[in-house]
């Protein structure tokens, strides 16, 4: 096992469900520079899926899954594989981690359902991940249990954790604004697009979370798009 060097930063690293097991080698990557990695991923088109085999209804709400009961089944069944595949793909060094069984907190949202809004933590069993050398490989479920929007989870625990770096490793380039991918963004400016509705879909957690990350102090990058307080 390699050891963490000196000069390593703690970071969190936000994998989507689509790209998970292909992120392995940038995460190993990034540990083997020397920082501590806390790895959080989501399981978006894999729950999708399975919800419409199901037929449960599929609904979101800026960016955020309605969540019943049933569809909470099928959302840890889907965290469940896609944290298992990406485990294996890491290794020996990663550590399984389910939010709601390691005492991830999040506050209620009852109009999306079986939804939690997380608060920024520092969960045992990840910290003695961590300080084993280990990389935590989080399920965002918290305590309820509640389905927690992944991007949103990786914000709260970066910031629960004290990390460095929020980096967000996803299936597009980075963020567009009228048609360009831009090099970066400012917090002020990307959170008054976010209010007037410029942007939808699954980009919208994503930057509302890097916002508040970079605002807290936290670099954070969504593909090669930095944002900056």
């Amino acid at each position: 096992m390699a050891a963490r060097g000196r000069s390593g930063l703690r970071l969190v690293v936000k994998v989507g469900g689509a790209v998970a097991a292909e992120s392995a080698d940038r995460i190993l990557g990034l540990r083997e520079e020397g920082h501590e990695v806390v790895v959080v991923h989501g399981a978006g088109p894999q729950i999708t899926d399975e919800m419409k085999r199901r037929g449960i209804p599929v609904e979101f709400v800026a960016g955020r899954r309605r969540t019943t009961r049933a569809a909470l089944d099928v959302v840890r069944e889907s965290m469940e594989t896609v944290n298992a595949e990406l485990c294996a793909a890491l290794g020996d060094i990663a550590v399984p981690v389910f939010g709601d069984r390691a005492g991830f907190l999040a506050v209620p949202v009852p109009p999306l359902g079986w939804v939690g809004d997380p608060l920024p933590c520092r969960p045992k069993q990840i910290v003695a991940a961590l300080h084993a050398g280990l990389v935590p490989v989080v399920a965002p479920l918290a305590v309820g249990p509640l389905n927690v929007n992944a991007d949103d989870a990786a914000a709260a625990l970066a910031l629960g954790l004290g990390a460095k770096r929020l980096v967000f490793l996803t299936d597009v380039l980075g963020l567009y604004v009228e048609g360009d991918l831009v090099d970066s963004i400012g917090v002020g400016r990307a959170t008054q697009m976010l209010d007037d509705g410029a942007f939808d879909g699954g980009i919208v957690p994503k930057l509302r979370a890097a916002a508040l990350a970079a605002g807290n102090g936290i670099a954070a990058q969504i593909g090669s798009t930095v944002v900056v307080a």
